[in-house]
């Protein structure tokens, strides 16, 4: 899957945790929703981009234009669909997908950029998606910003100081009943898929704090 793209040499000690949970964890450990064993599902990838900010390591996050058909205003991390250019997903195919798809949608230079780790594929049901997080290590920074208003309202970044804050943790209620993880952070919700890896990753990362779960925050019906 790597196609020799992957590179753990120089990363800073407080990535290791990272490095070790995505090395370690089982896909059943990051979500009950695993792509489907017949195969089907459209091959897609995000990139989960660790930077060092003011305040310390801070992750690289978009918010997608309300006008959106699917997730319309919604934090996610950049990344889309497989595209033929992209090669093939089993070579290296899906790490390139990730850094394309942010190049697109942040403007980041992929040069900049270190990967370093993979995490089992995971499912979006209502999309259809099996989506492959990509981990990166920003070792060399490089503008960002909404590229097209179309898709994307604005790119920023959270410190991950605020999101293992308890006080910025709750469970996002959607109006169908089904809950999961959310973060309030940088004026936005992140819930949804995004929530879920950061969740994980922060837990398996050994980052987690102890948060309030009853601390509920309901989703709008559209969502």
């Amino acid at each position: 899957m790597t196609g020799g793209l992957l590179s753990r040499a120089g990363l800073p000690d407080w990535l290791e945790p990272v490095d070790r949970a995505a090395r370690t964890v089982e896909p059943a450990q990051l979500s009950r929703f695993l792509p489907p064993e017949d195969g089907a599902g459209r091959q897609s990838a995000v990139l989960v981009l660790f930077g060092e900010g003011a305040r310390g390591p801070e992750l690289l996050l978009m918010e997608r234009s309300g006008s959106l058909r699917s997730h319309a205003g919604q934090p996610s991390f950049p990344g889309g669909a497989l595209d033929p250019e992209d090669g093939d997903p089993a070579d290296g195919g899906l790490l390139r997908a990730a850094l394309r798809e942010a190049r697109e949608e942040t403007g980041l230079d992929p040069a900049g950029v270190q990967l370093f780790g993979v995490l089992p594929q995971l499912y979006i049901p209502v999309s259809g998606f099996v989506v492959t997080p990509v981990l990166g290590w920003w070792r060399h920074p490089s503008p960002v910003g909404v590229v097209d208003p179309a898709e994307t309202a604005r790119v920023f970044t959270v410190p991950v100081a605020d999101l293992t804050d308890p006080a910025n943790r709750a469970v996002a209620v959607h109006p169908l009943g089904h809950e999961g993880p959310a973060f309030l952070v940088a004026s936005a919700l992140v819930w949804g898929f995004t929530a879920g890896v950061i969740d994980r990753l922060l837990h398996y990362a050994g980052w987690e704090q102890p948060w309030d779960r009853s601390r509920k925050v309901p989703l709008d019906w559209r969502a």
